[in-house]
């Protein structure tokens, strides 16, 4: 009897403990489960082993360990493939703000939005970049020019004066081949408003003017010069200023012998854009226009170095063009640049004008690069930098010869004309242009003369009845 029960008590607690055993490697396995899985995404597993299993089925260790390794490999996958789907996710998103970024950036108006009146409040913010990001474009010609204006505009010039230089150069035709870029020092809603208001008025009156009426034309004998066949156009290739602009005909290859209005581009540069490290501010504490413009030279020029022929340099506030200066340029080098004598007493000495310079394209560019080195460096070897001025340091710079080896220098025995000198200013004459001798004289200066300029051009600006259609001051 005492074995019997004490192999039944051996018995009993073997069993005891196998079931013990086993209960707790099932608590072991189910708490390994919960630690690695989330409770939503293992309560369905966990429900279907446990109503397949019946109660009083014991699991071994190695059992609960394969289906562990089961749910984890499961889990792992779902895991990576979601993580996966993320980042392809994440790298879209990225790739689409990029992609929208870059389109707002380079996004430029048409032309039709770049003609509208400028508020007075603000810039505006509509004109389409002149060349490669930078300037404002005003107009763009029908075909590329040979000739190219570049008109700087000191902190003194007034918008009359700035319209009066832009519709002489208008009226007076020189447009018809020229390129004209503005450089201001700090430019205004009205100077944008003059600007396009002068060009809006030019293209009326080249548009109303026709052979029978050209004998009306004052300034400028004969407006069929604004005319160009348009196999000569295509010749002459694309305006390089602004977003070229394709006509059904061109797409076509349809270019007829039609005649077509020849008109050069016209837009402007702030010098921030020209000299955007103000070059000079190192050597002088303000550096006025008339200086900074030879920092801003070499960037513009150097950028259309292979689009023109001859290049003009002019101040708006002292010159007034009357013809085609860059006519008496015919048959000379690029590298050939002629310069001017500015009125003086007899035993003064005369000294060689900066505000007015022409030349081949290479020539203007290598004086430009020379004078703003030249600039510095007289500049930091002198006492009082501010007192410096820039039309002595020209006349410096033109009697180096060493220093301008590569530049055909053409100083002109005559000095240009002052305003006051032509025929007929003086006059109460009403007898129209003839009193007005200007056939011969492509350019003048103000000077310091008491005329009322506006006044004194508005009489032959405004004496044709087509005048009035196209200017309100009229």
């Amino acid at each position: 009897m005492g074995m019997g029960f004490t192999a039944k008590t051996k018995e009993n607690t073997t069993n005891n403990n196998t079931s013990s055993n086993t209960n707790s490697s099932e608590s072991w396995g189910m708490g390994f489960l919960f630690i690695f899985f989330p409770e939503e995404h293992c309560n369905n597993n966990n429900n279907n082993i446990l109503k397949k299993k019946p109660s009083n089925i014991s699991l071994s260790s190695s059992s609960f360990k394969s289906i562990n390794n089961t749910i984890l490999k499961h889990s792992n996958s779902s895991h990576l493939l979601s993580k996966a789907q993320s980042t392809i996710s994440i790298c879209a998103l990225l790739i689409f703000i990029t992609l929208l970024l870059f389109t707002l950036s380079t996004f430029e108006p048409t032309n039709s939005i770049s003609t509208r009146p400028v508020s007075s409040s603000t810039r505006n913010p509509f004109f389409q970049h002149a060349l490669q990001g930078m300037g404002s474009l005003y107009r763009r010609g029908t075909r590329g020019m040979n000739n190219f204006i570049v008109a700087h505009v000191t902190e003194s010039v007034t918008v009359n004066e700035l319209r009066l230089f832009l519709r002489l150069v208008h009226r007076t035709g020189f447009t018809c081949k020229s390129d004209i870029a503005f450089i201001f020092s700090s430019k205004t809603n009205s100077f944008d408003n003059v600007i396009l208001e002068e060009n809006t008025s030019f293209l009326k009156l080249v548009s109303a003017y026709n052979n029978d009426e050209k004998n009306n034309y004052t300034l400028s004998s004969d407006p069929t010069r604004f005319e160009i066949s348009g196999k000569k156009e295509k010749e002459s290739g694309e305006p390089i200023w602004g977003r070229k602009i394709r006509s059904s005909n061109e797409e076509n290859g349809n270019v007829t012998e039609s005649t077509r209005l020849s008109y050069g581009s016209v837009v402007s540069f702030d010098v921030d854009e020209l000299d955007p490290e103000n070059a000079l501010s190192g050597f002088l504490e303000h550096v006025p226009m008339s200086l900074r413009r030879w920092a801003c030279y070499p960037m513009l020029l150097g950028r259309v170095r292979r689009n023109y022929k001859y290049v003009m340099l002019v101040d708006v506030k002292e010159y007034i063009v009357l013809g085609d200066p860059l006519s008496q340029l015919k048959n000379r080098s690029p590298e050939s640049v002629i310069l001017t004598t500015m009125p003086s007493k007899k035993k003064e000495k005369k000294f060689v004008n900066s505000g007015i310079i022409l030349g081949g394209a290479r020539g203007v560019r290598r004086l430009a690069n020379a004078m703003l080195t030249d600039i510095a460096r007289v500049i930091m070897q002198h006492k009082k930098r501010n007192s410096v001025s820039e039309l002595v340091l020209f006349n410096q710079l033109v009697g180096n010869e060493f220093i301008l080896k590569n530049v055909n220098l053409i100083v002109s025995s005559e000095s240009i004309h002052e305003l006051s000198s032509l025929t007929g200013l003086n006059s109460n004459s009403k007898s129209g242009s003839n009193s007005f001798s200007i056939s011969k004289i492509p350019i003048v200066r103000r000077g310091n003369s008491n005329l009322d300029i506006s006044y004194v051009f508005k009489k032959y600006l405004c004496s044709s009845p087509l005048d009035s259609i196209a200017y309100s001051d009229c």
